[in-house]
């Protein structure tokens, strides 16, 4: 189990409707305390989530900068959904919090929902079906569109937008693609054309349905700057995320006939008001954010974020989180021995290093270069930079420890071995000042073998004692002597030297602490030239 997530019954707060599978998922087998409250709001979730490990939300909840705050004991928030814009993840992160989503639960639900919204804005469904509810027979009024060989425009082109083409080339529509993330090779398998730039797709499309995430870059991607871009008579589709559209600029469009339909199931405030004029548009087709509104979904969605926060719990596992690197079962278990030597080594460093440190240089080589080693990376700033910060350091918020202190941390790969078939070794710097430090396992066990570029052999555990001393004899002996008339037990001793005649390297694993002044013994000791005290957590 990793030790960030340790203890002993863990607590789950459940603060919006998820399905009752996803509850007995959590609270089956005895293993958490699964508290479920709906409906609370900011105040009352703030007292509610007290001493409370998980969070589970879906949209209606928000987890705001207070919430977290407050929660002092939570170390995950679970999405049972794709859209994360009701969490403040940035605030989170500092606090590190990881943040998951279930981004699979809902995909076929949402990309169906989509393709109704498009048959319906095509066909003008609900308009007729309103017609005829009202004692009307209107056929010439609601003259529709085909689908074949019209061109779809999808925007975001992640799970759903993918099963949105599927549908629409089956339906025998050509798919132009506006996606800066998705390669060209994906783009052929998927037979769908990409375009680079949106502003080249606009002009050539009778249909656009959104699916991307809300952000600065996104946030009104259809503007007042698009409008005049669009193809007149074209249908908008949005089941993404509110925002994404500008809904004054699209109820100018649809008034003008610029856009001859749209349909929308999620909007930039929610509920959607009484009074709010899209409720007046008679081409405008609304749902209330429906997308993911169906049984199976709700279902898929609830044992996939009750699953993913478990797996966190007990295992340090990560699956489908915003703000860490995903880590399955198989690669945990490989990769957590590297992520646990990495820290002690952190810890290391920063005892031995200048204090003051600008540069961290971080040099993998052998075999284990095949890994994603961003765990890695971040267990080891997590332990250098708990020597100043302590325990509100770990490797969720850790970048934004190095990024609020200036630290510059450069990352590079060998993939041939050196000395050792598998190598970690890390370097810090202030200025002319220099610190080193290299480990690896033989066999099982983790090993401190470089420091300051000498080999050495240390357990990078307990109490190690660094020492410095002029390379001449009876050094050794003057050690043990002193050691065994303080009662400290020698339980490991590693000696390196640069030439004959020069400095050694001594490195100590001690039962227990020197005492202070045993050490200041040592320090005054003129063939002795520095002592440092590494006590690992």
């Amino acid at each position: 189990m990793s030790p960030f997530f340790m203890k002993t019954l863990p607590k789950i707060f459940v603060a919006d409707s998820i399905s009752s599978k996803g509850v007995e998922a959590l609270s089956s087998d005895g293993l958490f305390e699964v508290i479920v409250k709906i409906g609370l709001q900011e105040a009352e979730l703030i007292q509610a989530i007290q001493g409370c490990d998980a969070l589970i939300v879906r949209s209606q909840t928000k987890v705001t900068k207070k919430v977290i705050e407050a929660a002092t004991s939570l170390k995950v928030i679970g999405r049972a959904g794709v859209g994360i814009d009701n969490v403040d993840v940035e605030v989170a992160t500092k606090h590190g919090i990881i943040v998951m989503n279930a981004p699979g639960g809902n995909t076929i639900s949402t990309a169906e929902h989509a393709f109704t919204l498009l048959l319906s804005t095509a066909r003008a469904i609900p308009q007729a079906h309103t017609s005829m509810k009202a004692g009307k027979w209107d056929r010439k009024k609601f003259e529709g569109v085909e689908l074949h060989t019209k061109t779809l425009g999808i925007l975001g082109m992640g799970r759903i937008g993918t099963e949105v083409a599927r549908r629409a080339i089956a339906f025998g529509m050509k798919v132009l693609v506006f996606d800066p993330y998705l390669s060209a090779s994906k783009a052929r398998s998927l037979q769908i054309e990409l375009v680079e730039q949106l502003h080249e797709l606009l002009p050539q499309v009778d249909f656009i349905t959104v699916h991307m995430p809300l952000t600065d870059e996104t946030r009104y991607m259809i503007g007042r700057k698009e409008l005049p871009l669009l193809k007149r008579g074209v249908r908008i589709i949005n089941c993404a995320r509110g925002g994404l559209i500008d809904e004054t600029i699209l109820a100018e469009g649809l008034s003008s006939g610029q856009i001859a339909g749209a349909a929308l199931d999620v909007f930039e405030e929610e509920p959607l008001s009484q009074n709010s004029e899209l409720r007046s548009i008679d081409s405008l087709v609304l749902t209330p954010h429906l997308g993911a509104s169906t049984a199976e979904a709700q279902e898929m969605v609830g044992i996939e974020i009750a699953e993913s926060i478990r797996l966190a719990l007990l295992k340090g596992e990560i699956r489908n989180s915003v703000n860490m690197p995903n880590i399955d079962e198989k690669t945990l278990a490989f990769i957590e021995p590297w992520m646990m030597l990495a820290n002690s080594l952190g810890q290391f460093l920063a005892s031995i290093g200048p204090k003051r440190a600008e540069k961290i240089s971080i040099r993998y080589s052998g075999r284990i270069t095949e890994q994603d080693l961003t765990v890695v990376t971040r267990a080891f700033l997590t332990g250098f930079l708990s020597h100043i910060h302590g325990p509100e350091v770990n490797r969720v918020n850790v970048s934004s420890f190095i990024k609020a202190s200036g630290l510059e941390v450069i990352e590079a790969r060998q993939s041939g071995a050196g000395e050792f078939t598998d190598l970690i070794e890390f370097q810090v710097e202030a200025g002319a000042e220099k610190a080193s430090v290299g480990g690896t396992f033989y066999g099982s066990k983790p090993r401190i073998v470089t420091v300051n570029d000498r080999f050495v052999e240390g357990h990078p555990a307990g109490v190690v004692l660094l020492l410095e001393n002029k390379d001449q004899p009876g050094i050794v002996g003057h050690l043990g002597s002193l050691f065994g008339e303080n009662d400290i037990n020698i339980a490991n001793m590693s000696l390196s030297r640069n030439e004959s005649q020069g400095t050694a390297l001594v490195l100590m694993n001690l039962d227990s602490a020197p005492q202070p002044m045993l050490v200041e013994k040592l320090r005054s000791d003129t063939n002795i030239l520095s002592v440092q005290i590494i006590h690992f957590s």
